[in-house]
């Protein structure tokens, strides 16, 4: 379980391919305090370590999670959304986000507005729902919902978190992965069911 606030940013470094894994190498300032089998989350991703080498580290994504997310488009020096698991006790800063991703959707809009960003996403017909001030987490960061309609839906981005994350990178037309509430999965699931 993580909570949507990112730590730090990761910078890949190498990617192979083995078969349908990928392996995808890591650098970052966290690395050297990360343990084999930790799950940390990329960019919204649930991905277990599972080499470390001072402040480098890998992780494994197989074809599912490769045909789910954008991690089939990362390239060498991109920045990448880092978050470990919450720990029980602590705060709940963000909302609940389990590091897995249900779809990937478009940066349709980018407006820089009074020192903060309104970033408008497309998303393609699915029965994932937003609800106007409801979460979302886009590559992995905690967001509130506005702007709700079939299939898109705005976030405004603080000038910390714009810095912070890689927002600072995301340009229009770019793929972003997509974790909806929770919340709303389970009762549109039950919803269905009685339609």
């Amino acid at each position: 379980m993580f909570t949507g606030i990112i730590e730090t940013i990761a910078v890949i470094s190498k990617l192979e391919r083995e078969k349908g894994n990928l392996h995808i190498t890591l650098k970052s300032d966290l690395a050297n305090e990360f343990k084999i089998d930790q799950s940390v989350s990329h960019n919204g991703i649930c991905l277990t370590v599972v080499d470390v080498n001072y402040k480098e580290y890998v992780v494994t994504a197989i074809e599912e999670t490769i045909s789910k997310s954008s991690i089939g488009s990362w390239k060498v020096g991109n920045e990448i959304n880092l978050e470990r698991a919450m720990k029980m006790g602590d705060r709940l800063d963000g909302h609940m986000i389990q590091g897995h991703v249900d779809q990937v959707g478009k940066c349709a809009d980018i407006v820089e507005k009074d020192g903060s960003w309104i970033i408008t996403i497309k998303y393609s017909k699915s029965n994932n729902i937003t609800v106007e001030k409801g979460s979302i987490a886009i590559n992995g960061i905690s967001l509130t919902v506005f702007g709700s309609n079939n299939n898109s839906f705005s976030v405004a981005i603080i000038p910390y978190t714009y810095s912070n994350t890689n927002f600072k990178t995301l340009k229009v037309g770019d793929t972003v992965n997509l974790e909806f509430d929770i919340l709303g999965k389970y009762l549109e699931k039950m919803l269905s069911k009685h339609n």
